[in-house]
């Protein structure tokens, strides 16, 4: 296995700096030829460095053998052969033949030692390539459990948001000013919200807080906030507490419209392929009934019920929403605005119906990312480096999207989908193949996206129109990106009465 010791005849090796514990770069501190000095076959500091790779190596066999004593050996050996190293990097002189003898012989006896015990290559090998089997299956399991705690962490309501949504529930019911001033409210609106000369947003939310960062940070930002008008659908759950939250609060100027979606007697299982698909029993056991379905091998993210809720899919509805409206902007409620959008609407989308914002800069944001390609429907409508583009900030002309049935095409993807063969996740692929050939590319200052995750680009979050906290790590949740958490923030006024009484921070 190993030489029990190298009688060395040579010259000085040189010397080296570092610090303890011993570390490589000191070869570079000292201006030592790295190269030669590693691959010398003379060199003490090489032999040294091969017995302890070895010894590491033979550590955890002998480990795995249970001979917890002669792995505790190794490892004593190991730390004197780094000592021996460490001192000569720090006194900048070479290892001697006479300094290094007893700590290389008594290596290699020991080494020697595992060898009598059946510790050779072969059986290295085997144990090193079942310790790694063993390590790769648990790096598996905890990444898996990551990805699940991080979904549920993501998915489950905080409890200062809980706690907001009872305070308003509770005062909109005791309060009756507030309902005579939501009513006052939607009087004065009475021909505003179809008024096609003003700027109309849409957003689709059961977030009470985070609607209201997209409202203030709009508003905010606006040159001419009393021109915007902004249309907030919600749950029959949500609809008490957003309309307290938005008639106990005013936001510039802007007018704010509450509505939710089960008021829309157009909406149901007959027209929308959505709805039907919930009522199918393969459908509630792969969203809702998790590893105790049939299907237990599609990962959790895929799985979130979420992806079936109207306020996700309303987006492909808005003319019905909307039918007075000729063109709105839509935005998700993990956006922050900090421009002004009303140059937003006078964009030509050149008889297109979606403007966006396009994501290929990168090949994985193209439509093979999203879709499946062994499946014939998608191979033969769809180019798979065709680019994709995000939701969060679209510009919808409502005029194109009646005159070409948009709504009809993507009634039909989603049926052709009922068995989730086309595409798995979400409300993007759908979209992608909805708008296919549909869309304007927009300027990317207008939406930046990432803001859930890492590494944004400084400059991009500077000139950025639209911030975009896509991905699980949210700013109203404890796992949200701290560093871009004070973008979002300055949108929430934590000094109001309701904030700091259900401790909202």
């Amino acid at each position: 296995m190993v030489d029990t010791l190298r009688i060395l005849d040579h010259s000085p090796l040189g010397s080296f700096s570092s610090q303890k514990p011993f570390s490589f770069y000191a070869f570079f501190d000292s201006g030592l030829n790295v190269t030669e000095e590693m691959w010398s076959p003379y060199s003490i500091t090489r032999q040294i460095n091969d017995q302890i790779s070895l010894a590491k190596a033979l550590v955890i066999i002998a480990k795995e053998s249970n001979n917890l004593q002669l792995a505790w050996e190794i490892s004593a050996k190991i730390r004197k052969s780094q000592v021996l190293l460490s001192s000569s990097a720090t006194r900048k002189s070479p290892l001697t033949m006479k300094e290094s003898e007893t700590v290389i012989r008594d290596m290699a006896l020991l080494l020697c030692q595992a060898q009598q015990l059946h510790y050779d290559s072969a059986t290295m090998i085997m144990r090193l390539k079942a310790k790694i089997q063993s390590l790769e299956e648990q790096v598996h399991s905890v990444t898996e459990k990551s990805s699940k705690y991080g979904q549920i962490a993501a998915e489950e309501v905080p409890k200062s948001l809980y706690c907001l949504g009872i305070r308003l529930t509770v005062d909109w019911y005791r309060d009756s000013k507030l309902q005579h001033e939501q009513m006052r409210k939607k009087s004065l609106a009475a021909g505003i919200l179809d008024d096609t000369n003003l700027y109309h947003f849409c957003v689709f939310s059961d977030n009470i807080l985070a609607t209201s960062v997209v409202v203030n940070s709009t508003a905010s930002n606006a040159k001419n906030p009393s021109l915007v008008v902004f249309h907030i659908v919600t749950d029959e759950v949500n609809y008490a507490p957003m309309n307290a939250w938005f008639s106990m609060n005013s936001f510039h100027g802007v007018t704010v419209d509450v509505a939710k979606f089960e008021d829309f007697s157009w909406l149901n299982s007959s027209y929308v392929p959505v709805l039907k698909q919930l009522q199918d029993s393969d459908t509630q056991s792969y969203y809702f009934l998790g590893s105790r379905g049939k299907d237990k091998t599609t990962p959790i993210k895929f799985r979130n019920p979420k992806y079936l809720s109207m306020l996700n899919h309303l987006r492909f509805y808005i003319p019905e929403v909307f039918p007075k409206l000729e063109k709105v902007v839509f935005l998700d409620d993990d956006v922050v605005v900090q421009k002004d959008l009303s140059p937003l609407f006078s964009i030509d989308l050149k008889e297109n119906v979606n403007g966006a914002v396009e994501t290929c800069m990168e090949t994985f944001h193209r439509y093979h990312k999203y879709l499946n390609y062994s499946h014939p429907l998608i191979r033969q409508h769809f180019d798979p480096d065709a680019c994709g583009w995000a939701f969060g900030m679209n510009v919808f002309d409502l005029v194109q999207w009646r005159k070409k049935d948009v709504t009809g095409i993507y009634h039909y993807w989603q049926e052709k989908n009922i068995d989730r063969t086309l595409w798995k996740l979400g409300t993007l692929p759908p979209g992608l193949l909805t708008f296919y050939g549909l869309t304007q590319a927009l300027d990317p200052n207008w939406h930046i996206l990432g803001l859930g995750y890492t590494n944004v680009d400084a400059t991009m979050l500077e000139n950025g129109a639209v911030l975009h906290f896509n991905g699980n790590s949210k700013p109203w949740l404890k796992i949200g990106m701290e560093k871009y958490k004070p973008l979002w923030d300055k949108y929430v006024d934590y000094s109001h009465p309701i904030l700091q009484q259900c401790n909202v921070h």
